[in-house]
């Protein structure tokens, strides 16, 4: 598993996809939507599959010594990797904005656990459906991300609006309650993810198995 990793991060995901992970450092940016650094987490593996397309990475991996399976496998290990590590690595950032005791984002949902449990469920479903999409054909890259971020920017938009909902002012909270109340949005992001993740790499392997390269 690890192989297949190293060897994607190595020849296969493109410069922008590191840069983007490290985006996570935004939520320390005053006045800024937040809920967009969900969207680099969807743009990277785009980018990202999109090279493999025109560097005929897909027949590069046919002559390897792996299976299908194993190809769609290392691919959305790297999806995961980006996402979870930009996730990761923003709450240093988010921490920091609050010892700073920046003012409240005036656009939208400040990053606390509320937002990343929300994160996590938007990577979650753009996951489940860039890819299945993507592995009917093994190039169409184009035609999955439109279809995947359609719901990604609907979720986007509703998270911002979350915090100018006047009942739902606690998930814009850094209160100590309020953040305990917000535990189980968290938890239901890191079920949904933890479910949808595999999921989308079941799908999608089954589906490139029948693709004729």
């Amino acid at each position: 598993m690890m192989t297949l990793l190293y060897k994607e991060m190595r020849l296969v995901a493109h410069p922008t996809s590191i840069v983007f992970a490290f985006l996570g450092c935004l939520v320390l940016v005053p006045s800024y939507p937040y809920s967009v650094i969900f969207m680099f987490g969807c743009l990277a593996p785009y980018i990202t599959f999109l090279n493999t397309r025109e560097t005929n990475d897909g027949w590069y991996t046919a002559v390897l010594p792996v299976t299908k399976r194993e190809s769609v496998l290392g691919k959305c290990l790297l999806v995961v990797f980006f996402q979870l590590f930009q996730l990761l690595f923003s709450i240093p950032f988010a921490l920091l904005r609050n010892m700073l005791n920046i003012a409240n984002n005036p656009v939208g949902l400040d990053a606390t656990v509320a937002w990343y449990g929300f994160g996590l469920i938007s990577y979650a479903i753009f996951d489940l459906i860039f890819l299945t999409v993507f592995y009917k054909s093994g190039y169409k890259a184009g035609k999955s991300f439109i279809l995947a971020a359609i719901p990604m920017v609907l979720l986007m938009i509703a998270i911002e609006v979350i915090a100018h909902i006047p009942a739902l002012f606690w998930m814009d909270s850094y209160q100590s309650k309020h953040l305990l109340t917000q535990l189980p949005i968290l938890i239901a992001g890191i079920i949904c993810y933890g479910v949808l993740a595999p999921l989308a790499y079941r799908i999608s392997a089954k589906r490139f198995e029948k693709v004729d390269l």
